[in-house]
């Protein structure tokens, strides 16, 4: 563990931590997309929604991206920028709020766009219809396939409707997850055989998310080829909204060994928690990296790793440690800033982790805390 993560390994546990430094590293990769190519990028919060680093990450990208009013609320407040939503669906009761939060409305349906269009028109922002191409690029996570059988996202070109696009000015497509740019690539094909017609009358497009732009085997300069396609062949303006490529690798999650048990192999069970503090790899599923540890089997000493609450399948995976665990250990887990935060949750009254910066200059600062009252309010 290098000098900088030694001094989180004392915090008090459970504890997320934002590592800044990371998340500059990144927001310098993004940036760098945007200066060459014009593209403009906005943040997910879905991904990450840490508004007290919204002012450093305003200073690299152009805004926010939402999916609902809370969202919305929340970049208009908190970053200021550019703010794009995109719901399934509105509530008539929030969509004027939305609407004087947020510079385009994009919507899933023509019945919502026939609803609200004149709404949207009235106040001077831009609307944009969210497309299916119908191109699955994704194996084995139909849970995040927009493109999947009977999707509720997007619309698919035998439902659009050339004839009812009065105000329309973008088109919005969202149909990645932690991919890369072959795929976008392979995805924009689609776009142009559905909809090639539509697109010489649209102003934008916006390329949605799921765009793994700031992992070390990203092929960016195929992604910005992508977007000069669309720029240089029916003149728009390119908008992506990744989330996990703002704050990839730039969080940790740190827990301490609270008990060692054994049944048919050794088991430590920790303070934090999969289905609480980070559901994704129950979701997923996937087995997040930890620091100094290798796959079961690779290193002397392996554990399962699993949590103090009643769900029996409450299990991060199996780790191996050069050395033996004890009771008081301190585990660090990586890349905790994305898909956690956002998603936790109270379930058997566990408490919400801490929510810590880690300083550029190695110095930590506590930006949340969470107690008993937290869990209570919510029942």
């Amino acid at each position: 563990m290098n000098g900088r993560l030694e001094a989180i390994a004392s915090l008090p546990t459970p504890c997320y931590v934002i590592d800044e430094a990371a998340l500059r590293k990144n927001l310098e990769v993004l940036r760098g997309v945007q200066e060459r190519t014009g593209a403009k990028i906005l943040l997910a919060q879905k991904a990450f929604s840490c508004y007290h680093l919204y002012p450093m990450i305003g200073e690299y990208l152009a805004g926010t991206a939402c999916s609902g009013l809370y969202e919305a609320r929340l970049g208009f407040e908190e970053m200021g920028g550019e703010n794009h939503v995109f719901s399934a669906a509105y509530r008539i009761s929030e969509i004027d709020e939305i609407i004087g939060c947020c510079g385009h409305i994009i919507f899933n349906s023509f019945s919502q766009l026939d609803r609200y269009r004149d709404r949207v028109l009235a106040a001077g922002k831009k609307i944009g219809l969210r497309i299916n191409p119908e191109l699955s690029t994704q194996e084995g996570h139909e849970i995040y396939d927009p493109c999947s059988p009977k999707s509720r996202l997007g619309i698919t070109r035998r439902n659009f409707r050339p004839d009812n696009l009065r105000g329309v000015s973008g088109l919005h497509f969202h149909t990645l997850c932690e991919q890369n740019s072959d795929d976008l690539e392979r995805t924009l094909d689609a776009v142009e055989e559905k909809f090639g017609d539509i697109l010489p009358s649209m102003e934008w497009i916006n390329f949605g998310g799921g765009h793994h732009i700031t992992r070390a085997d990203y092929d960016i300069p195929r992604l910005e080829r992508c977007i000069r396609r669309m720029q240089e062949q029916y003149g728009l303006e390119v908008w992506l909204e990744p989330g996990e490529a703002v704050a990839l690798n730039a969080g940790y999650l740190v827990t301490e060994v609270l008990d060692l048990t054994e049944n048919d192999m050794p088991i430590a069970i920790l303070d934090t928690s999969a289905a609480c503090h980070m559901p994704d790899v129950l979701e997923m599923p996937y087995r997040p990296p930890l620091i100094g540890s290798g796959e079961a089997g690779e290193k002397p000493y392996s554990y399962r790793l699993g949590s103090q609450t009643c769900l029996a399948g409450d299990v991060i995976g199996e780790y191996s440690f050069d050395e033996p665990l004890h009771i008081g250990d301190r585990l660090v887990f990586g890349d905790m800033a994305i898909y956690s935060m956002v998603k936790n949750n109270t379930f058997n009254g566990m408490p919400l982790p801490s929510i810590i910066l880690l300083k550029e200059d190695g110095t930590t600062e506590t930006l949340a805390e969470f107690g008993y009252e937290d869990f209570r309010v919510r029942l």
